[in-house]
């Protein structure tokens, strides 16, 4: 049971925030919400430690879609960047902000940049695009993201500042539309780049609160280095181009990893 710790540990997590924001908000979906996420990912990890190999795949759509019809779609909450913003400007702590808070902002510092490997319904089409590692170099178009970020702030401040009715409305269309173009922008940049995560590592916005906290992530792979032979499969496996072998914090690339585990199932030592 030993090896099964991991993915216990996880549901634990994820069962304590549920309860306490069940018991705290006096709302039972918020127990349902947390727990079918804790369990998604938990079993995630199980079926990886069974070396199936389609485990990420299977948590990438139970949370995905779970996030993008049901809580998007059916419930007509925005999860993207400007829900985020219009819960905070309206002080409500509750839906995309709460989500915010324990997948996007605080949650990083557990597990990294595990959302955009598991949970991000965006990446969670984009992944079954052709093209799994990168084919050509990157680019530093990291700037981008602070763009996409900064026109999310300005658009929910000026509907806010302009005194807008109906924003309810308009979040909740802002939300079917900004799916609309991220996805036509990620698949475009897919073949543009021949990198399914070029949109990841040039666009999207949510990475300016997930790459900081990333950084001092609890949860990182490490490489052993008396194992290691310096092969570098680990490194042309990586869709984040993250070098595996250097244990420091100042990796290259290091905020961008997403513990896809390609390195590790594919390093032949055992290293990582």
């Amino acid at each position: 049971m030993k090896k099964y710790a991991l993915p216990i540990a996880f549901l634990a997590v994820f069962e304590a925030i549920a309860v306490s924001l069940w018991l705290a908000k006096d709302n039972v979906f918020y127990l349902f919400n947390f727990s079918y996420i804790g369990v998604s990912i938990s079993l995630g990890m199980f079926l990886y430690l069974k070396k199936y190999k389609h485990s990420r795949r299977i948590v990438q759509l139970l949370v995905g879609l779970y996030m993008l019809v049901y809580l998007g779609v059916i419930s007509r909450e925005n999860m993207q960047i400007e829900g985020f913003w219009y819960y905070l400007f309206t002080g409500v702590f509750e839906a995309a902000t709460i989500h915010y808070a324990v997948a996007k902002i605080f949650g990083p510092l557990l597990f990294g940049r595990g959302w955009c490997g598991y949970a991000c319904w965006t990446a969670m089409v984009l992944d079954f695009l052709p093209f799994k590692t990168p084919e050509k170099p990157r680019k530093k178009l990291g700037f981008i993201r602070y763009i996409t970020f900064a026109v999310s702030l300005i658009f929910v401040s000026a509907l806010f500042l302009a005194k807008v009715g109906n924003i309810e409305r308009i979040m909740f269309w802002a939300f079917i539309v900004g799916n609309v173009i991220y996805y036509a922008v990620g698949i475009a940049l897919a073949f543009i780049f021949k990198d399914n995560r070029a949109f990841c590592k040039y666009f999207c916005p949510i990475t300016v609160f997930l790459k900081p906290m990333s950084y001092f992530s609890l949860f990182r792979i490490k490489c052993d280095k008396e194992k290691c032979v310096d092969c570098g499969k680990c490194k042309k496996v990586c869709p984040m181009d993250v070098d595996m072998t250097d244990n420091s914090r100042k990796r290259k690339n290091g905020t961008e990893c997403i513990l896809c585990m390609e390195c590790v199932k594919n390093c032949p030592k055992d290293a990582l």
